[in-house]
């Protein structure tokens, strides 16, 4: 655009508008990350014949994420991945197992690739089920036995 009223030189003129573009990346890197939250195992009362009962534990993980869900053997003392032990008056011991299959076959212990469970993140909560027994025939001291498990999430 040309202002009016301008006294200039009979001739052409020209203006040259110049620009410049340019381009940059745009990067993310998505860490893999996971939860993990647990509910109590009760067995309620104990009479000294098989009693079976299960847990969940909630496993939240990136989507695509693969874990291993692993189980400690417990507190007590003598316990192992295959006979937990939970620990009573006088310290006494009630044997108990874990299993990660409701046909209580499969022992959930702690060593990836042998006997943990693994998955793969949705990006939203994936509940698990623990099945757990107390076998026949333990006579022990009446009382309340209690352990602590740790659930370890390797992903």
């Amino acid at each position: 655009r040309v202002a009016a009223g301008q006294s200039v030189a009979p001739g052409t003129y020209v203006d040259t508008i110049s620009s410049a573009t340019t381009s940059f990346s745009v990067t993310v890197v998505i860490q893999a990350t996971c939860s993990i939250a647990a509910n109590p195992l009760n067995f309620g009362n104990y009479a000294g014949v098989l009693i079976s009962s299960s847990t969940t534990i909630s496993v939240t993980c990136t989507k695509s994420a693969n874990y291993n869900l692993g189980l400690s053997a417990g507190l007590s003392t003598g316990a192992t991945v295959t006979t937990r032990k939970m620990t009573g008056p006088s310290s006494s011991l009630l044997n108990y197992k874990l299993f990660s299959n409701s046909g209580y076959t499969t022992n959930w212990g702690n060593t990836v690739g042998t006997d943990t469970v693994a998955g793969s993140g949705s990006g939203v909560a994936q509940t698990l089920t623990v099945y757990g027994q107390i076998p026949a025939q333990q006579f022990v001291r009446p009382g309340s036995y209690t352990d602590t498990v740790v659930a370890t999430l390797t992903y």
